[in-house]
């Protein structure tokens, strides 16, 4: 655990000050915008296409590029904070992320479109690592910080609701293009603000960056996020999905042994070796790989099953965002009371129940609310999970690594989402044998109950292996946050 700095008490604060909730609000403001910018165009996708002469069977690329280099470029960015300065690059990724937004819902052709959610997912790789340090840095481990992460994690999720929700709205009373151009007047909101409100952490970098490492772990991780995307639309068994995801694993086996010589690591492994970096981020990414591939399984019972409309389908997930904002803020609490483990322990079996109750689902449109009950409760306990995971991977590192920290945290997050939806995409294809959509029913059951099982086994997993409760957590425990 690193040492406090100590001034005329060593109590852990419990209220913020007016400048915190100035920081606070404009970080979780960006990431919420980053949240709705990953989600906004999946209900326009075919009004998108149609729009710009897409090919059907490239459809896909809209998200996946966005996908492969928000994971891809995540850790590298991460890194490039801590060393250079998170509050240049929070400004720099922000701007990023506006010129894109633009440049896409200007654009005239497909590849215009493309090399749009190409700079949007690279801003989103600069911007969530580099504002989630300068949230961890702003405030101390304890309390605050937990409350600060807890509404964090339930703004990003409800964000990513809201993008639904927002996308459909967008489309059907304007056009798609107003999903890139909304993002905008917020972008530019931050950037004239950022400069006078956010107070970077002192860093000197004293070092050059690890080229061998950044080359080996980009490209593991783009590889590894094609192969993933690839399977789930080509198959598992498909010889490029197949060689992306071995080059992946290849290469990011290549960068462990490269950063154990390295004489200035991109991610020291001693770092890669605490517990609480390695099981934290276990349960982030079951936590993330679950949910959003649970949304995708929800998505396919309303819309294959039950007949409900893109836009009914996103205010249907508006249940699952509510859910999220309660788990986010009340994520904060828990945590103080029972510690991150418990916080993870107490998330994933409270989503594990919640989405094992989903396998009883029936084609009649009465089971609308067993499907709202259920993500609702899943949202509040996948969210505590996630607040757990966060407070754990940034937990007992100095300021000078919350970069990599958290760096390590987002590409855990993104890589996660990519990799639920293939794997139940999967299962969902192989109980269905590809007939017509009335045998989807017993495809997403079954997903289902895999999915609830990985919850419930991920977080048990990491509450016996991350140890005991760290010090700062059992002194919080007799807090108010």
């Amino acid at each position: 655990m690193s040492v406090m700095p100590v001034t005329e008490s060593t109590a852990v604060p419990v209220r913020m000050t007016g400048r915190q909730k100035l920081v606070l609000t404009l970080l979780l403001g960006a990431q919420f915008m980053i949240a709705v910018d990953f989600s906004i165009l999946n209900v326009a996708l075919p009004v998108v296409g149609e729009g710009l002469g897409f090919p059907l069977g490239h459809l896909q690329w809209i998200a996946t590029s966005f996908a492969l280099a928000a994971a891809g470029f995540t850790l590298l960015f991460g890194r490039i904070a801590d060393l250079f300065g998170r509050k240049r690059l929070f400004i720099g990724g922000m701007a990023l992320l506006g010129l894109a937004s633009a440049l896409g819902g200007l654009a005239t052709s497909p590849e215009v479109l493309i090399v749009a959610r190409v700079l949007q997912g690279l801003a989103t790789a600069a911007v969530t690592p580099a504002g989630l340090a300068l949230l961890t840095t702003a405030f101390r481990e304890g309390p605050l910080r937990e409350r600060a992460l807890g509404l964090n994690g339930a703004l990003m999720s409800a964000g990513f609701t809201a993008g639904a929700v927002l996308g459909g709205l967008l489309t059907d009373l304007l056009s798609w293009r107003w999903a890139f151009l909304v993002n905008v007047p917020v972008a530019a909101v931050v950037v004239a603000l950022a400069p006078s409100v956010i107070t970077d952490s002192k860093i000197v970098c004293r070092h050059r960056l690890d080229i061998p490492g950044a080359v080996a772990v980009t490209g593991g991780l783009l590889a590894l996020v094609y192969g993933l995307t690839r399977a789930g639309e080509a198959g598992w068994s498909d010889p490029v999905a197949l060689a992306g995801l071995v080059a992946g694993l290849v290469l990011l086996v290549g960068f462990w042994f490269l950063e154990q010589r390295a004489a200035a690591p991109l991610v020291p492994v001693r770092i890669m070796r605490r517990r609480s970096v390695v099981w934290g981020n276990v349960a982030g990414l079951v936590a993330f790989a679950t949910e959003t591939s649970l949304v995708f399984l929800i998505t396919l019972y309303l819309q294959e099953i039950l007949d409900y409309s893109p836009l009914a389908t996103g205010l249907a997930f508006g249940v699952l965002g509510a859910g999220t904002v309660v788990g986010g803020t009340l994520g904060g609490r828990v945590v103080g009371r029972i510690g991150s483990r418990g916080a993870i322990l107490a998330g994933g079996v409270a989503q594990a129940v919640a989405t094992g109750s989903l396998v009883a689902l029936g084609s009649g449109g009465g089971w609308i609310w067993l499907v709202l009950v259920a993500t609702f409760a899943g949202g509040v306990g996948n969210m505590l999970m996630i607040v757990g995971f966060m407070v754990t991977a940034t937990s007992g590192l100095p300021d000078s690594e919350q970069g990599l920290a958290t760096g390590l945290a987002t590409m855990t997050q993104q890589v996660g989402i990519t990799l639920g939806i293939p794997v139940m995409s999967a299962l969902v294809a192989a109980r269905a044998g590809g007939a017509d959509g009335g045998s989807v029913l017993p495809g997403v059951t079954t997903a289902v109950a895999v999915n609830a099982g990985i919850v419930l086994v991920g977080a048990v997993l990491a509450w016996r292996l991350l140890g005991r409760t760290r010090p700062h957590q059992d002194e919080s425990r007799h807090s108010r946050v």
